[in-house]
């Protein structure tokens, strides 16, 4: 799988490492995971952002599982930033880089209602479940197994993670 046409000078960029995945897999790789590196740093500060911001009867519930959920998120920051790295290249995890890069829709900014909150916390969460179950296809693609079960973990931690906020909405009316 070729994802992107790169220059050689590109590959020649990265560091010199003693893993046996070929420099093009591993750019490949790379290249993939900054996108999500990206993605989960914005999903990480929009869980700052409900948890800033919600107001209602349900504050200090969703305030404090806002905020778990921007800890478990904050983990993944840094796992997919470290496999970057350990693949010769470079986590690019400025705000500024993430803004450009990420795949999430913008959070509303305007609500204040904790069931708005819910609504817009779960679709960012399913949105980057999406992504990191993409990236555990794209790894095997790229038979990398190590950065597939790194994803699969995400996966599994993302999908808690929906769980708990839809919760907040999935009570029988």
């Amino acid at each position: 799988m070729k994802i992107l046409d790169q220059p050689s000078l590109e590959i020649e960029k990265m560091y010199k490492t003693k893993n046996d995945m070929t420099p093009t897999r591993r750019f490949e790789l790379n290249a993939l995971m900054n996108i999500r590196l990206a993605s989960v740093i914005d999903l990480q500060m929009q869980m700052k952002q409900a948890h800033w911001n919600v107001k209602g009867p349900q504050f200090i519930s969703l305030h404090e599982l806002f905020d778990k959920t921007h800890r478990t998120i904050e983990s993944y920051v840094d796992i997919i930033a470290e496999r970057i790295v350990q693949l010769g290249g470079i986590a690019e995890g400025t705000v500024r880089v993430s803004a450009i890069r990420t795949e999430l829709e913008q959070y509303p900014l305007s609500i204040a209602n904790g069931c708005d909150h819910v609504e817009a916390v779960a679709q960012a969460l399913a949105s980057f479940g999406h992504q990191a179950r993409a990236m555990i296809n794209e790894a095997t693609e790229l038979e990398d197994a190590d950065t597939a079960d790194l994803f699969t973990e995400i996966s599994r931690g993302i999908d808690q993670c929906l769980w708990f906020i839809e919760a907040h909405s999935q009570a029988p009316k």
